[in-house]
């Protein structure tokens, strides 16, 4: 059973979901908050495998509360943002706050509860491509990037591929090494980074210039 949290500031849009997702086998809707200051005391309380976030809310909006619950108790929910318009800057700030995709609210119903369970899986529900697209639009002048020094540079290599838009697979056969490695590095990197999502990975290797904005990675 897959527990849902949502959050909307609007009541009919709430309710919409809410009801949606209950009447569906397999999800229950453990909570409903109707801004992101309920979202985050709902998702400490009840720890949701996935918060269905409205990004733009009264106050705390979705990403302060995506980047504040995914740094609170571990195992942290997946969060899944929900928005109105389609690349927009508040969908790069949630990836960055370590989001793992985003739907717009015209998503069909089949396709809202195929991502939830994409991301109550652990999977990242953007494509490498669309990620990296989203980056690109909105990622800031290079910053200084002390916190790769912790990194060895089989990680730094990793960290620069998935910034590339590449797969788990495409990065075994460059490196000419097993899936299992990679995720294993992978998994390590973000543990040292904390950083929460595949998203945030991206993210990183632009914002610490191990890619730069249309230059093509070989």
């Amino acid at each position: 059973m897959t527990s849902v949290l949502v959050a909307d500031d609007q009541i009919l849009v709430r309710a919409g979901l809410a009801a949606l997702i209950r009447a569906a086998p397999g999800f229950e809707v453990v909570g409903e908050a109707a801004d992101g200051r309920q979202a985050i005391d709902l998702a400490a309380a009840l720890r949701p495998q996935v918060v269905l976030m409205d990004i733009r809310m009264p106050g705390i909006d979705g990403v302060a509360a995506t980047a504040r619950i995914l740094a609170g108790p571990r195992p942290a929910p997946r969060v899944l943002v929900l928005t109105t318009f389609d690349l927009d800057e508040y969908i790069y700030a949630a990836l960055r706050a370590g989001a793992s995709g985003f739907l717009l609210k015209e998503t069909p119903p089949e396709r809202l509860l195929s991502a939830i369970r994409t991301v109550a899986e652990g999977d990242t529900l953007l494509t490498p491509s669309v990620t990296r697209r989203l980056v690109e639009a909105f990622v800031p002048p290079v910053r200084a990037a002390p916190e790769l020094s912790p990194l060895t540079a089989r990680e730094i290599e990793i960290l620069r591929l998935v910034g590339s838009g590449r797969t788990n697979a495409a990065i075994a056969e460059a490196l000419v090494v097993s899936e299992a490695t990679v995720k294993t590095h992978l998994a390590r990197l973000m543990g040292k980074l904390a950083l929460s999502s595949r998203a945030q990975v991206v993210v990183t290797a632009y914002e610490t210039g191990l890619i730069v904005p249309g230059r093509r990675e070989v």
